[in-house]
């Protein structure tokens, strides 16, 4: 009799270890995929790439003049940098909110990304999708003009959104197909765009290869739908280093904000590329970061 209760009770507890094996392992297939692109953006847009609740995500992103300056110019280092500033804290795993300060136009950008889907590693859910959206206001006093003519703040303000869709194919390569919009209340001669209508659309696609455990090729284009501007090209290298993300790369557009890429100039891709780079930092605030 108690070799028997001994069995139940070794039967049992195998079932439970089974089942419990099991769910443990059904719960991992189904976690998120990691890492889709380096940081939650990628060249100079956003990406797919969420932050937890209470991390902040810290961006100080650059772009100088044309290399065609050459080495008298330092390829376009002396010619200034167009620099932003951005701040991104997570409310929730989903949502998040941010600040930036870009000094073309002193414009000053608030924004926010919610993320609807995670691709998961069984497959199940087979793309992320983000959506994105921000308004911002120009600054810059425009002192050189009458007062009369200084535009009102209402005037001044331009809005964007996107929606971010993004697969991990594989280890090693990625991509994302952003549909975007900016509008622009009052798009006038004297800001630092080239664009003259109030709403501009474009596509926008990001590319990361991965070439080591801790470097990326990225690629970034970005095609225009209504107007005649030409598209934004760039191509980069993302480098993980102690906690960072650093992306350097070529583009054709000073811009960093998403208003000013659909509305700002670009240069010819090979001739009118300008340098750029990025460190991104992300900090967990009382909570543990996601592996």
């Amino acid at each position: 009799m108690k070799t028997s209760g001994l069995i139940i009770v070794l039967f049992f507890g195998i079932i439970s270890y089974s089942n419990a094996q099991l769910e443990r392992v059904l719960e991992n297939t189904n976690q998120a995929v990691d890492l889709i692109f380096h940081a939650p953006r990628h060249i100079n847009l956003m990406t797919v790439e969420p932050l937890e609740k209470k991390t902040m995500h810290f961006a100080i992103m650059h772009t100088f003049g044309t290399l065609d300056g050459g080495i008298e110019n330092l390829f376009g280092l002396d010619n200034g940098a167009n620099i932003q500033f951005s701040f991104e804290f997570g409310l929730s795993d989903k949502l998040s909110l941010g600040a930036a300060r870009s000094s073309r136009d002193k414009f000053y950008n608030i924004y926010g990304r919610y993320h609807l889907l995670e691709q998961t590693q069984n497959g199940n859910v087979p793309i992320s999708v983000s959506l994105a959206g921000g308004a911002g206001v120009i600054s810059n006093p425009y002192s050189f003009l009458p007062a009369a003519e200084r535009p009102e703040f209402v005037d001044r303000l331009a809005y964007s959104a996107q929606v971010m869709i993004a697969r991990k194919f594989s280890n090693k390569f990625s991509l994302q197909v952003s549909p975007m919009l900016a509008y622009f209340n009052d798009p006038r001669q004297i800001y630092l765009i080239e664009g003259t209508q109030n709403l501009y659309l474009a596509v926008g696609f990001s590319g990361k290869l991965k070439v080591t455990d801790r470097s990326s090729l990225t690629l970034q284009w970005i095609p225009n739908l209504n107007s005649d501007l030409r598209n934004n090209v760039g191509i980069g290298w993302d480098v993980e280093a102690g906690g960072h993300v650093f992306q350097m790369y070529f583009v054709t557009s000073q811009a960093l904000n998403e208003q000013y890429l659909l509305a700002g100039g670009n240069g010819v891709p090979g001739e009118e590329f300008r340098l750029g780079f990025n460190v991104n930092r992300i900090f967990a605030l009382g909570q543990k970061k996601r592996k």
